[in-house]
C-alpha cells in the first residue's frame, strides 16, 4: 500500500485523536503529544505500529495530538487517516479491519 498524499483524521476534542500523516525519505517516525504519554506513549506508539505493519506501510510520519483518546478510538482514526492517504476509503481492506 502506498500513501498518495497527507491525510488527517480526528479532532483535538476531549477523548480522541488527531493524526496526520504523510509519506516521508527515511524509516518511521511517530510524533506523539500527549498528555498521559508518561503512563501511555508507549502503548500508543505500539498500537500504531502494529496497525502500519497490517497495511505494510513503512517510510510515513505520524504526528498525533492525543486527548485521552482509548485504544480503539486510536485504531479508528489510524484506520480512517490511512484510507484517507491511500485513497481507500471507499474500498477498505476488510482483512485489516476485521
Amino acid at each position: 500500500m502506498e500513501i498518495k498524499h497527507t491525510a488527517i483524521a480526528g479532532t483535538l476534542e476531549s477523548s480522541d485523536i488527531q493524526i496526520m500523516l504523510s509519506k516521508i525519505e527515511g524509516p518511521t517516525e511517530i510524533e506523539l503529544e500527549s498528555a498521559v504519554e508518561k503512563q501511555f506513549g508507549t502503548q500508543i506508539r505500539t498500537l500504531m505500529q502494529t496497525i502500519l505493519d497490517q497495511y505494510g506501510l513503512t517510510n510515513v510520519k505520524i504526528k498525533a495530538v492525543d486527548k485521552g483518546a482509548l485504544d480503539c478510538t486510536i485504531k479508528a482514526r489510524l484506520i480512517t487517516v490511512i484510507q484517507r492517504a491511500t485513497d481507500k476509503q471507499n474500498d477498505p481492506d476488510w482483512e485489516v479491519l476485521g
